[in-house]
């Protein structure tokens, strides 16, 4: 009888002892990473190695598990399964481990000097004596101290990263975990793994899920179920709403854990009766009923601090609606014949009907919106209101969510302007130096950009306004909404309580503009005109791999060479999305490469996938109080001026001219920025824009996401890619509105938005 054919046994394990070189490509989702490394027998003939080494850095040892592959275009390689660091044994392996900027303090010419003292006994040294260093010259006591520091935490870090490698945590992960809870990080892991996704940065549910299940939480916990609850809320409020119908995050919880509805009700039960002792920022509240848009009840839930800000920012609008001041008391009986005449005699223009109307509703009314697209005067009619407010002495407060828009309102006012954040001094944690019970100096606060302003941030805003003051909120509601969760503008252009005027006349001179009549006619559902502007121009292409090639090129030789703009400074790559051929992603690597390429000799920094240079444009991914004079907040953009390898530190300078520094492990905290998502371009103002257009971004092609693309650029708009995907972002409406209740509760009695016992947030 034949015997069946015999599966052919598994290539044996090889072991490899090489030092890792360099890092050519790091996936940080999925940990791939391909990297050249030496070893005693190759000598300066490096070798490639490829698979999971994501964490790895430069200059250290490794033993290396795996097989030996030869790749049909690259050739041979080294196929990674696993890997383990190791002390270098060799003079020239340690010089290279010590220079390579691991061990914070000890630099390429200072591991030269404790390498020529000590030898190859270094290591040990710095391990069993390390107050002996200060034999090394240029080594004090106090730098000796710090390098004797981060050994340690560097012994410390790789006991946790072992543990949490075992149970599916990728090393940048760890890293966080270990700054969080220090030596109790494996106690939390094994026992509270869901505490991970609210206390640590970039760790979501799925990720603690997925560490929940190795150390052994069962599927049904009602912990599990209750985080599952917590995390689709959050979720929803990252997709920019403020609650969920309590239908909707039944439902979409059940997806998510996997578990039947009978669980999923009762654990939302205890949650919303554990409001009063979890931490606020997890706890759930549930609501009165909020009508949606068929007029049918049903519960909303929401997370606690968009449930406190929403009512806080209601009650505050109210109060500031109802104050029996008036700050600009001057302007209730005031000949507006005389005032709008000595307005036009010094700025020399005459304004149109609408924008006398909205120059009076901001000095009358305490509160007031201003909205319009471009061209059509939204500017000139601020210039107008601080005009006249300043001639009768007015304490003016200008203010916008972004450092670029906040320099633009300051050019165009001749007045200071700041960033919200800047303005109410946020402390550590969020708080503000500015509230209700300590309120800005200020008799009008006008507020430019303010479609980009989210729920939490507005809050903390009105909440410092004094009563009697008029704020004016000025934007273009037909934008994207804020990226945070709420659209306030769009909320209140909704409440009948809250007066407002919308500018809808384009001016002459701005209809000579390609990127003022392509904008609108976006807007209104029509195609581009993209021949016949010196100011809009579209470079056709179907393929992705194609449209960012393209994209590369024009920012990177076309653009400076036809109008003399600096490709890094002037050109912005607004991408509908971060994923794709042409992403934001790819093209971050792209345009890094062709602008500022890899020099030998020149300090750079590679955390995960990416590669940190002096001369990168990056961004801020997060808010974080405790850097800078006040914070340094998400959307953030600068130029890296400085990389130490030997401090572990690299240096910033943003927009607003500031110097900030980062550790190495924080790097985290920042992207490269030569391109971004539209989602991340609100309240920016560009010389330039280039947006690439293509099929792949099919589901995020939509009205609002081209025509704020398009509004962010100041003087040139250049569309790459498909005439297809062009058309289906011109015909396709926007996601439709976000669960909110701002409009609602703006209509409600005060009585109902009374609650002083809540801290609002």
């Amino acid at each position: 009888m034949a015997s069946a054919s015999a599966v052919p046994p598994a290539p044996r394990a090889a072991v490899l002892e090489a030092v890792l070189e360099r890092i050519t490509y790091a996936n940080e989702d999925t940990g791939y990473t391909v990297a050249r490394v030496a070893t005693e027998r190759t000598g300066n003939d490096l070798l490639t190695v490829v698979g999971a080494l994501l964490g790895a850095q430069a200059g250290e040892s490794l033993r290396l598990t795996g097989w030996w592959r030869s790749h049909p275009k690259y050739g041979k390689q080294f196929e990674v399964e696993s890997y383990t660091t190791v002390l270098p044994a060799t003079t020239q392996g340690i010089r290279r481990y010590l220079g390579s900027g691991m061990i914070k303090g000890i630099g390429p010419v200072m591991a030269d000097r404790m390498v020529e003292h000590f030898g190859t006994d270094i290591l040990r040294i710095i391990e069993e004596e390390p107050k002996r260093l200060i034999e090394v010259r240029g080594l004090g006591r106090k730098r000796t101290q710090r390098i004797a520091d981060a050994w340690e935490e560097q012994k410390a870090i790789k006991e946790v990263m072992v543990f949490l490698q075992g149970v599916g945590v990728s090393t940048s992960l760890a890293v966080r975990i270990f700054k969080q809870y220090g030596d109790a990080s494996i106690d939390t892991v094994r026992r509270e793994p869901y505490r991970l996704a609210a206390d640590v940065w970039g760790i979501g549910f799925k990720t603690a899920d997925t560490i929940a299940q190795a150390v052994g939480i069962p599927h049904d916990s009602p912990e599990r179920i209750k985080a599952g609850l917590q995390h689709t809320l959050s979720e929803a409020a990252d997709g920019g709403h403020c609650f969920l119908p309590e239908p909707n995050l039944v439902s979409e919880a059940e997806k998510i854990l996997g578990v039947p509805r009978d669980l999923v009700v009762p654990a939302l039960d205890v949650l919303a009766a554990e409001e009063g002792v979890v931490r606020e920022r997890v706890a759930v509240v549930r609501d009165l009923t909020i009508p949606d848009d068929e007029a049918v009840t049903v519960p909303a839930v929401y997370l606690l601090p968009f449930h406190r800000a929403e009512r806080s920012l209601a009650r505050g609008l109210r109060d500031l609606l109802d104050a029996r001041h008036d700050s600009l008391a001057a302007f209730a009986d005031v000949d507006w014949g005389k005032a709008l005449g000595w307005l036009r005699q010094r700025t020399g223009v005459e304004l149109a009907p609408e924008q006398e109307e909205a120059v009076r509703l901001a000095l009358t009314t305490k509160v007031a919106v201003l909205t319009g697209g471009p061209g059509c005067g939204k500017s000139f009619t601020v210039r107008s209101i601080v005009e006249l407010a300043a001639a009768k002495k007015a304490r003016i407060t200008l203010v916008a969510p972004t450092g670029r828009a906040a320099k633009r309102l300051a050019e165009l006012t001749g007045h200071e302007a700041a960033t919200v954040h800047r303005l109410l001094q946020l402390q550590p944690g969020g708080d503000a130096k500015y509230d209700l019970d300590n309120p800005l100096d200020a008799d009008l606060v006008v507020v430019d950009e303010s479609s980009m302003v989210d729920l939490i941030l507005a809050n903390k805003l009105v909440k410092a306004i004094p009563r009697g003051a008029h704020l004016l909120l000025v934007g273009d509601v037909d934008q994207l909404p804020s990226v945070g969760a709420g659209e306030v503008l769009a909320d209140l252009l909704n409440a009948e309580a809250i007066p407002r005027v919308r500018l809808t006349k384009i001016f002459r001179q701005a209809q000579e503009s390609g990127i003022v009549v392509n904008a609108h006619r976006v807007n209104a559902g029509e195609h581009p005109h993209t021949h016949g502007y010196k100011d809009f121009y579209l470079f056709p292409c179907e393929e992705s791999d194609e449209a960012a090639e393209l994209t590369v090129d024009v920012i990177a030789n076309r653009i400076p060479r036809k109008f003399g703009l600096d490709p890094r400074r002037d050109v912005q790559v607004l991408a509908p999305m971060h994923r794709g051929a042409a992403g934001a992603g790819a093209l971050n690597t792209l345009l890094q490469e062709a602008l500022t390429p890899h020099q030998k000799g020149k300090p750079e920094r590679r955390y995960g996938g990416r590669a940190f240079r002096v001369g990168d444009k990056v961004t801020q991914l997060r808010n974080n109080y405790d850097k800078g004079e006040a914070g340094v907040f998400n959307g953030t953009v600068g130029i890296i001026t400085a990389v130490s390898l030997e401090d572990h530190t690299l240096t910033v300078l943003t927009d607003e001219e500031e110097s900030i520094d980062y550790a190495f492990d924080e790097l985290d905290e920042l992207a490269h920025a030569y391109a971004i998502t539209i989602h991340r371009s609100q309240g920016s103002e560009y010389p330039a824009v280039v947006m690439p257009l293509t099929t792949s971004s099919w589901m995020m092609l939509r009205r609002n996401l081209l025509y704020t693309g398009i509004t962010r650029a100041k003087k040139l708009v250049v569309l790459v890619g498909s005439r297809r995907a062009l058309a289906a972002a011109v015909r396709t409406a926007g996601a439709g509105r976000r669960h909110t209740a701002l409009a609602h509760r703006l209509a409600s009695p005060k009585a109902q938005l009374a609650e002083p016992q809540d801290p609002a947030p």
